[in-house]
């Protein structure tokens, strides 16, 4: 394949970076105004599927998300062709995005099942059992607090903070970044050019992309069932683009290219 930048692959990485430095320069809030956020939540907008994937946290995210567009979205438009292409990267997010808010829907269905059983027959233990499953940061943050919190305030006041827990919940719940579409397009390199050999920063050695992207694809696995701890990096939407890419790219029956 050509070295050269192709143009739907230009005109986004321009794009994301101009967004970042208005951001930057303006000092406007754009992951407030335009980021996902859950469809339960009151600042929700059905728009926010489209625009969360123009806006990144920071300089990390936004450079890790273009490197990944630049390496290898280039090839897919290639094979593709551009409007397919452009096509594919914004389902690709959207549908991240779609799944995401699915997976965060059947979350707090999980969450608000316990609560209804802690409410049926409470007490303290069963309050620092419900803390530890669902609101483990907080309890962390707040031991002594969470301990005495029943004693202290009584049972009725419990059920109603953890209540206030779920519905705040709803509310920070908040995704930017390109990863979900970034994902897809790995997804579809793994797929169109498996035997291509690449090198990884931290192993230096040739690794054919059909093994980098399913280990890739396992590590955010386990990230995401939280084998590593919580953190801010919605890495069960990055797994639904690669889904989606995937089902994409066998709609489609594009064959292998190497």
């Amino acid at each position: 394949m050509s070295e050269r930048i192709t143009p739907v692959v230009r005109t986004l990485l321009l794009l994301n970076v101009a967004i970042f430095l208005a951001q930057l320069i303006l000092q406007i809030p754009l992951p407030d105004i335009f980021g996902l956020r859950y469809f339960e939540a009151k600042d929700f907008a059905p728009w926010q599927f489209l625009t969360y994937m123009f806006i990144h946290g920071n300089e990390m995210h936004l450079f890790s998300n273009m490197l990944g567009l630049f390496m290898f979205g280039r090839w897919i438009e290639t094979v593709l062709g551009s409007r397919r292409f452009l096509a594919f990267y914004m389902v690709c997010g959207m549908g991240a995005g779609f799944l995401y808010n699915v997976i965060i829907y059947a979350e707090h269905q999980v969450q608000k099942n316990a609560l209804v059983q802690y409410a049926q027959a409470p007490d303290a233990n069963k309050f620092i059992q419900y803390l530890e499953d669902y609101e483990p940061e907080y309890y962390k943050r707040n031991p002594e607090k969470c301990n005495n919190y029943v004693k202290e305030y009584g049972i009725p006041e419990s059920v109603r903070f953890l209540q206030s827990g779920i519905e705040a919940r709803k509310e920070m719940n908040v995704m930017v970044g390109a990863s979900g579409a970034i994902f897809g397009i790995l997804v579809a390199f793994m797929l169109l050019f498996p035997n291509i050999e690449m090198m990884m920063i931290f192993l230096p050695v040739p690794i054919k992309a059909k093994y980098m992207v399913t280990f890739y694809i396992i590590y955010e696995m386990i990230a995401g069932a939280g084998y590593f701890g919580q953190s801010n990096v919605a890495h069960l939407a990055h797994l639904a683009g690669a889904l989606v890419g995937f089902l994409l790219i066998r709609f489609w029956k594009i064959p292998r290219q190497y």
